[in-house]
Order: C-alpha cells, then sequence, then structure tokens
C-alpha cells in the first residue's frame, strides 16, 4: 500500500509540475524545471526530494508579505508567483474600494528585484492602478516614505532584506505607510488563490517611473531631524553590505552638514551574491570584520553599519577593553540593538520629543523606565515593527532589539536605519565634543536606571518542524527555577507563539524568528541603579549570569 501511494503521489506531483510549466510565464525558468521533471522521472531521487520541496505548498504571507528562496515552482520566489502576488493584491485592493490609487512600488539590488518590480507595477497599471516604480534601486525606508508622501493606497518593496543570497522577497505596505497586519495577509493570500492562469494576467506599460525628486525630498527631510547647532566633527566608518544604502546615506550627512562617511571599499556597491559576507547581517559572526579593520586603521569614532535594504543599522564604538583590540590601544564593539535604542531614545527624550516611546516584548525593559522618569506615554508590543508603527497615533520612537529603529514615524512608519544612522551620529560627535562618548553615556545610563544587560541567543534549525517540537517541550515542562529564582510562565499562544519566563531580576522571552528557520531566546538581567558601582565589575558580573543563564535555557529547550 505504501508503494501504491509513492507512485501516486510521484504522478500527482508530476502532473502539478507539467502544469505549472505550461503556465510560467518565464520560459528559461520553465526550460529548467522541466529538466529537474525529467531527472526525477528518471529516477534522480535527489531531483524528485527537490521538486517534492519546491511544490509542498505555495509561499504564504508572513512577516508583511513573502520571503523564500529564488527558484521555480510555488515554494520559491520567480516571476510566476509574483505576478499571482501582484494580482491578488490588486484584486484585494479593489474589492477594498481602493481602485484606481496609488500603488508605489519599490526594489534592491537582488537577483530578480527589478524585474519583479517592473512586472508588479506593469499588472497594477494594467488593474487600473496609478502604478508608481521608483526610479532606481534604493533602500527600503524610501518605500515606506513615498507611500505616505504620495498618499498611496498601497506600497511593494522587493527584497529579502538581510536574507542570504538566495533568497528575495516581496514586503507590502497598507495606505498609512506601515506594513500589513493580519486581517490583510490572509485576504491578500485568499486573493492570490483566486487569480486566474498566470499567462492570462494583463500587464501594461502605462507605469510611472517617479523621478529623483522623490528622493531628495526623502534625504531632505531626513536630514531636517538634526538640529543645526550641534556639532558636526566625526570620522565614520560605513558599509551598506553590499546593499543599496550607501549613496543615499552619504546625500543625507552631507545635506546635515556632516563630512561623508568613509565606506568599506568591498561593501559599498550593491553585489546581489554578498561576495565578503557569509550572511548580509551585521549581527551575524564575522560580517563587520572589514568595516572594524578600517576603524582601526583611521583611528575612527564611529562605525555605522546599514543591512542591504538599509532599514537596519548597526553601531561600532571604541571601548578601552573591548575584546579583539588588536594593537590599538581601543579596541571595538558592536553595539547591542537595545543598546542603540536606549541611546537613541534617551537623545531624544533630552531633546524635549513628547510622544509615545515603544518598543517590542523581546527588547529590554529600560525604555519603559526611561519613558516614566520623563513622563511620556510608554507601548510594549508584539515583535516587529507592524505591531511597533501601530502601537499609538502619537508615536515618536520605536525600536526592536533586532537594529531596528524609527525615529520620525511621520516621515518613514517603519524601521529607518538611514534616519537612525544620523541621529546616533548627531549624539556621538555631541558627545565626542563635551569630551564624552557612546560607552561613557550607557554607563551614565546604567547607573541612573540600572544595568539592564540583555543577551540574544539563536538556534537555527534544518527543520521548521524542529522549532515547534523545541517549544512544545518548552510549554510542556518548563524551568521551574533560572539563576535559583522561581519563574512565573506567561504564554501568549494561541495568538502568538511566545513564551515569557519571569523571575527575580530578569526574564528570558523565547519565539520562532519570523523571518528565518531559528529558535531565538531573549535574555535580560536587570542589575539595580547604583552610581557608587564598579562599572566593570557589574558587567561582568552581569556577563557571567548571563552565560549561566544562556546554558539553563538550552538545557530547557533541549538544542
Amino acid at each position: 500500500m505504501a508503494t501504491d501511494h509513492a507512485v501516486e503521489r510521484s504522478v500527482e506531483l508530476s502532473a502539478q509540475v507539467r502544469d505549472w510549466i505550461a503556465d510560467d510565464p518565464d520560459e528559461d525558468a520553465a526550460g529548467r524545471l522541466r529538466s529537474l521533471l525529467d531527472r526525477a522521472e528518471a529516477g534522480d531521487e535527489a531531483a524528485a526530494a527537490e521538486l517534492a520541496e519546491r511544490f509542498a505548498g505555495p509561499l504564504t504571507f508572513g512577516t508583511a508579505g513573502l520571503r523564500g528562496p529564488l527558484r521555480e515552482g510555488p515554494n520559491g520566489m520567480n516571476t510566476a508567483v509574483v505576478r499571482r502576488a501582484a494580482a491578488g493584491l490588486a484584486a484585494q485592493l479593489i474589492d477594498a474600494g481602493k481602485a484606481g490609487g496609488i500603488v508605489v512600488i519599490g526594489y534592491d539590488g537582488r537577483h530578480g528585484s527589478q524585474s519583479f518590480a517592473r512586472d508588479s507595477a506593469a499588472i497594477f497599471a494594467a488593474a487600473g492602478f496609478d502604478a508608481r516604480l521608483l526610479p532606481r534601486m534604493l533602500p527600503t525606508p524610501l518605500l515606506a516614505f513615498a507611500v505616505q508622501r504620495l498618499g498611496a493606497v498601497a506600497g511593494i518593496m522587493v527584497t529579502a532584506s538581510h536574507n542570504p543570497p538566495r533568497d528575495n522577497g516581496y514586503k507590502v505596505y497598507a495606505g498609512d505607510g506601515a506594513q500589513i497586519v493580519s486581517p490583510m495577509d490572509r485576504d491578500i493570500e485568499a486573493h492570490i488563490r483566486a487569480v486566474p492562469p498566470v499567462r492570462a494576467i494583463a500587464l501594461a506599460e502605462s507605469f510611472h517611473t517617479i523621478d529623483e525628486s522623490l528622493v531628495s525630498d526623502y534625504v531632505n527631510a531626513i536630514a531636517g531631524l538634526v538640529r543645526p547647532d550641534t556639532p558636526r566633527e566625526l570620522d565614520i566608518v560605513h558599509t551598506s553590505m553590499h546593499g543599496v544604502g550607501a549613496s543615499v546615506v552619504r546625500a543625507v550627512f552631507a545635506a546635515a552638514g556632516f563630512a561623508a562617511p568613509v565606506e568599506v571599499p568591498e561593501q559599498a556597491e550593491p553585489d546581489p551574491d554578498f561576495s565578503t559576507v557569509a550572511f548580509p547581517n551585521p549581527e551575524e559572526p564575522g560580517a563587520m570584520d572589514l568595516a572594524l579593520a578600517l576603524a582601526r586603521e583611521r583611528h575612527a569614532d564611529l562605525i555605522i553599519a546599514n543591512d542591504p535594504d538599509a532599514d537596519r543599522c548597526a553601531v561600532g564604538v571604541p571601548f578601552p577593553d573591548a575584546a579583539g583590540s588588536s594593537s590599538d590601544s581601543a579596541g571595538w564593539r558592536m553595539l547591542r540593538g537595545d543598546e542603540v535604542g536606549a541611546l537613541l531614545a534617551d537623545w531624544l527624550l533630552r531633546n524635549g520629543v513628547r510622544g509615545t516611546y515603544a518598543t517590542t516584548v523581546v527588547s529590554s525593559t529600560l525604555l519603559s523606565s526611561m519613558a516614566a522618569k520623563h513622563g511620556v506615554p510608554f507601548a510594549e508590543t508584539l515583535t516587529g515593527f507592524k505591531w511597533i508603527s501601530r502601537a499609538a497615533p502619537d508615536l515618536v520612537f520605536g525600536y526592536e532589539e533586532a537594529l531596528g529603529y524609527a525615529v520620525a514615524p511621520s516621515l518613514v512608519r517603519d524601521k529607518d536605519g538611514i534616519s537612525a544612522a544620523l541621529l546616533i551620529a548627531e549624539l556621538a560627535a555631541s558627545l565626542k565634543a563635551e569630551g564624552s562618548s557612546l560607552p561613557r553615556r550607557l554607563a551614565e545610563l546604567a547607573a541612573e536606571y540600572g544595568l539592564h544587560a540583555t543577551r540574544q541567543l539563536s538556534w537555527r534549525l534544518a527543520d521548521v518542524a524542529d522549532i515547534s517540537a523545541a517549544m512544545s517541550r518548552l510549554r510542556g515542562n518548563p524551568p521551574a527555577q533560572l539563576l535559583s529564582s522561581a519563574v512565573t510562565v506567561i504564554d501568549l499562544a494561541p495568538d502568538n507563539d511566545v513564551l515569557i519566563l519571569r523571575f527575580s531580576g530578569g526574564r528570558v522571552v523565547v519565539r520562532p524568528s519570523g523571518t528565518e528557520p531559528k529558535c531565538k531566546a531573549y535574555l535580560e538581567l536587570v542589575l539595580g541603579a547604583d552610581a557608587a558601582a564598579d562599572e566593570a565589575a557589574r558587567e561582568a558580573q552581569a556577563d557571567r549570569a548571563l552565560s549561566r543563564l544562556g546554558d539553563e535555557v538550552t538545557t530547557a529547550l533541549a538544542l
């Protein structure tokens, strides 16, 4: 019976593949898929397994859209999948009463991005929308800016952000300039399922390409965030991580009166193969090696790194006791996202920016204490900027520990690594002029609010089912104690696959990643405010405790 079922499944899969090939508008892609099918039908088990994976199901809308490997078939990013997505979104917008509105489409420098964007623009134009394509490959924040600036009913950004080079994605923004949330994502999926054969989807070349004035508008608006009287003397090393951010970063810094950041030359131009990094994510081991080497060579004041679509910002600073200091008198350390978030919030608060300050359940609790002391509203949301950007109507700052910051939601209602870079540079230059530094300011915040020590653990797993199994084990048998303190469990299921383990002086938040096959744990310990405390001793104490806590969490997850 099992053999009969396998044969039946093989015949069914072959029929699915042939139907897909017949409907694929990309002849080259159809040819590659036909070759894979021929090998599978000739008995090649690896080809058969590959086909089964590609046709296991369609890509579904996850974090604000589609994301997956570039490959043929429904479970990959390709021309057929993108055209179906565009047609489904167009139909959903029409049903929602937004027919004929402006739809803005942007793209990054990844393989296929420009083609996918042009196809999308042509499909929206044929469906009667005012489709507008950004003038060239540009950062994601500029697309989010354009949605608000142009009064669009939707925006699309073709990007896979910091994913590996084999991936691409299709991020969708609602008319308010924020990433889509449920039920819109499910509604779009339903409309995609109802799309006719791909070859029947109409395309029209009547879409418009926006001129460079929109880029100038963004540059001037972001440059205007810094005060005219703050210092500008700063030596900055910048890397765009082979992405599309370098030219816009240079333009923004110049408009704001800063000297041009010195680019890491090997990573300054868009490269869809990301040839110098294994993963184009500033958080990944080794990704910052070239920037750190250049900063040491120049004795720079600051490192700023953007991920490939420039919606995230990483910051590196010289630390007298940093590990890996080479032969210089000062080593370097990349700041954690929570540290940059606290610094940016502190700068805005000290400059009188009033409104709601928000962060996520997996980020440090320091921001809530800062907001309370300054008498401004605070909001804690689920993970992701689609939630942060909707935290409050008067949102003025939001951040997540994964290097995402919204310092001007009225301009960009999403994370923006370029505006964050500019404000952190303004702060660093101001502190330098006072004889201080970002590390010194962090120490002052720890003395005032307590040392909030955070660390992230992540486990990359080959099978998504292994992540679900780990979460189930933790739910079924959570630790009774962490760091010898009793644990209180808060489970956000079934709505959200998040577990919070609270204990005296700290907490752990565990969840699956929304964009990668990872299980993540976010650790936080809080050592009380003490202006007279030995800073180095407290940090060493926190580091030891975080290491022990990480071991205990790993044991509980059985990973």
